[in-house]
């Protein structure tokens, strides 16, 4: 969640993190008051013991061990109830685990069988979708946004691109302090994406298009917009046939409400009216083409690959997707819906009640998926990336999955 530090407040810095706006800042409550800057400890190999060591490290039974170790510790520091974690390597042998409950009150175990909730992983989703739209030639990335839709302020100068790359300057509605509002009155509410950029066109632009990068949900609902304005066709019906399908992902899906089939875990959050813990599970996910989607660990491995290696796409417009910018946090890019993180190739993603990490190290023929049923931040860091980051600090030491804590708002 590379996210924008303008929300102020526990009533504000709620919302924020409702729709997973995760990407880069590992939870955007990271981005309110008491949140620290944190120390950025990876180092690099010596020069004398670079060339001496694996990619990536066989997944031997003592390695297992330090995982299963690992990951407990971390289960028990965040207090987080339960969580997955898959990890494949090319001839490796592969390590799929679940620790914890799925459920507080009737203490059933976590299983890596379960739909969840992925938060912003729906974004490279979202963005896929454009990308089809522009090998068959019937959109082009720098097209502005104005000629798909109206109103968009700064729309003749916003393009596609700027939208998919997180650069136009639009203001991320989930930042508004009405949208908050209106969310916590009623968590079940849909908001159309009508509604959702209503609450951004408030407020004015914050710089110049493509001059700097600012996590925001506002540019893929206009992407999403865009799709079903050139397509004639529901985002939703267009992702399903042309992505989805495609990549052959059968547990995968746009729910429109806030329908989630069984069997899933019950997800908590501490984001609420009062601050307190919460159930989460049956909250509308909200942002639709930004952050509600649905999978499992099945598919969102299959889903890493076809990201990072652009199975759906022309080989020049996965090159255009994988031009990763940096976002001015340490060892973070962005490309077009997708991020690089120290070598791992992805997404990330963060609701009330829900995580998810989705990436993939080609240089090692590597993916990993984390899925936690929390979202409450220990320290102000995500529990997903300190889930991540400990499976990959002992698996792949010389690419450490991380994301440090941003620095506290200062309006």
């Amino acid at each position: 969640m590379l996210s924008s530090s303008r929300a102020t407040g526990r009533g504000r810095r709620t919302v924020v993190a409702a729709l997973g706006t995760a990407l880069v800042a590992g939870t955007l409550l990271a981005t309110g008051p008491g949140a620290q800057a944190a120390p950025w400890h990876h180092r690099p190999a010596p020069e004398h013991s670079r060339h001496h060591q694996p990619v990536m490290r066989e997944l031997t039974p003592q390695v297992r061990a330090q995982l299963d170790t690992a990951i407990r510790s971390v289960l028990r520091t965040t207090k987080t109830p339960g969580v997955t974690v898959g990890l494949w390597a090319k001839g490796n042998h592969d390590y799929v685990r679940a620790f914890g409950t799925a459920d507080k009150a009737t203490h059933a175990p976590m299983s890596p069988g379960y739909n969840m909730r992925i938060g912003s992983v729906t974004k490279t989703f979202t963005v896929t979708a454009l990308l089809r739209l522009v090998d068959h030639k019937q959109v082009r990335l720098d097209d502005p946004i104005s000629r798909y839709v109206p109103g968009v302020p700064n729309g003749d100068h916003i393009t596609l691109r700027h939208l998919a790359e997180m650069r136009s300057g639009l203001f991320n509605y989930l930042l508004d302090p009405d949208f908050g509002k209106d969310y916590l009155t009623d968590p079940r509410r849909t908001f159309s994406m009508s509604e959702m950029l209503a609450y951004s066109f408030k407020h004015p632009v914050a710089f110049p298009a493509g001059s700097k990068f600012d996590y925001s949900n506002t540019n893929t609902v206009l992407l999403a917009m865009v799709v079903q304005k050139v397509t004639g066709q529901p985002f939703d019906r267009y992702l399903a046939r042309h992505v989805l399908q495609p990549a052959q992902l059968h547990h995968t899906f746009m729910p429109h409400g806030t329908e989630f089939p069984a069997p899933h875990a019950r997800g908590y959050t501490d984001q609420t009216a009062d601050g307190s813990i919460g159930d989460a599970t049956d909250r509308n996910p909200l942002g639709g083409p930004s952050g509600a989607m649905i999978s499992n660990l099945h598919d969102l491995r299959s889903w890493a690959s076809v990201l990072a290696d652009g199975d759906l796409l022309s080989r020049a417009t996965q090159a255009e997707r994988m031009k990763l910018k940096p976002t001015g946090m340490p060892g973070l890019s962005y490309g077009l819906g997708v991020f690089g993180n120290h070598g791992w190739i992805g997404h990330n993603g963060s609701l009330p009640g829900y995580q998810t990490v989705v990436v993939r190290l080609p240089r090692a023929g590597a993916t990993l998926v984390v899925h936690t049923t929390s979202d409450i931040a220990f320290r102000g860091k995500a529990p997903a990336t300190m889930f991540a980051k400990a499976v990959t600090s002992i698996v792949t030491p010389k690419n450490v999955y991380d994301i440090p804590v941003a620095p506290p708002a200062r309006d």
